[in-house]
């Protein structure tokens, strides 16, 4: 078999609804010469069959027990054999001529990693245009950001404006040399961009004028367990990251200061509960609440 230029991985769980989308946006590319490796993480759902309906020796297709996506995306990354290495979730889709312009601005720049801007997408496919969407919002405050500091690793230290593992597209170089996916379960990602930034400085760019990647936003998400994993996750992501970069004999001042503000935003929250019932009980019911909070927050810290 002739090696692939490019080599496109999709880690595939329960979607029997959007792979077929996804491993469309594929092969219909406009650059033809790749390879597309769908790894079934163990779904319950159509997701294989649907798959498997594509007639096209391009596409190779494997099965395991479910293992989780990070465990997925290595293996995809295992079996690749392109010069190019990227990566699509099984419900996202790439815009027809992605990676040829990706090729064209590895070409221009030398980078060993390309990311683009995203288009957030419905279940039914329809844009998220309204500017007042949550999502749009986020993403528009991260964007500024790096604007106005002008540097990548600064930027994604204040949020994550790749916004999806489906926005990578790394020269297989860089991945022999970054490693496998991390265990982190919602934010593997960031991680892996992070990583990508100190192993190759310079080298990792943001086409941040073009909109190459269609990204869904489910509606059907909630907001519970995960959105306290995932932000506990973060913060221990960006205190690490913040911490690689600082030279050894400043790292306990800013190890220090960093816990500190976390400990400062959790007694103030605290103290703001604690504060709430006070317009409807009064200000004593309020008082000894506050003071019975305080008491066992010193407790703790003393203990």
């Amino acid at each position: 078999m002739s090696t692939p230029r490019v080599s496109v991985v999709i880690p595939a769980y329960n979607h029997e609804r959007f792979v077929g989308a996804a491993v469309e946006s594929v092969l219909s590319q406009t650059f033809s010469d790749l390879e597309l490796i769908v790894i079934d993480d163990g779904s319950r759902d159509r997701t294989g069959e649907v798959v498997r309906g594509y007639a096209d020796s391009r596409l190779s297709y494997y099965f395991q027990e479910n293992q989780d996506a990070y465990n997925t995306i290595n293996r995809g990354l295992g079996l690749a054999r392109g010069e190019f290495i990227a990566i699509l979730n099984s419900d996202d889709v790439y815009t027809p001529d992605r990676l040829e312009r990706l090729l064209l601005c590895r070409e221009q720049t030398g980078a060993e990693c390309i990311f683009t801007d995203v288009i957030p997408i419905s279940d039914e496919g329809e844009e998220f245009t309204d500017p007042d969407f949550g999502w749009n919002v986020w993403h528009r405050k991260n964007r500024t950001f790096y604007r106005q500091c002008g540097d990548l690793y600064t930027a994604f230290l204040k949020g994550n404006f790749m916004v999806t593992t489906s926005n990578l597209f790394m020269t297989a170089r860089a991945v022999r040399e970054v490693g496998t996916f991390c265990s982190l379960r919602y934010l593997h990602d960031y991680d892996y961009i992070f990583r990508l930034m100190l192993a190759n400085p310079g080298k990792v760019h943001y086409l941040e004028q073009e909109k190459l990647l269609y990204y869904r936003i489910h509606s059907g998400n909630t907001l519970g367990e995960a959105a306290i994993t995932g932000r506990l996750q973060d913060q221990q992501l960006i205190r690490k990251y913040m911490l690689e970069v600082i030279p050894a004999a400043q790292k306990g001042y800013v190890e220090a200061g960093a816990d500190r503000l976390v400990e400062l935003e959790q007694e103030l929250n605290a103290v703001r509960g604690a504060l709430q019932p006070a317009a409807a009980q009064g200000v004593r019911p309020a008082a000894r609440q506050l003071l019975r909070s305080l008491k066992t927050w010193l407790g703790k810290k003393i203990g």
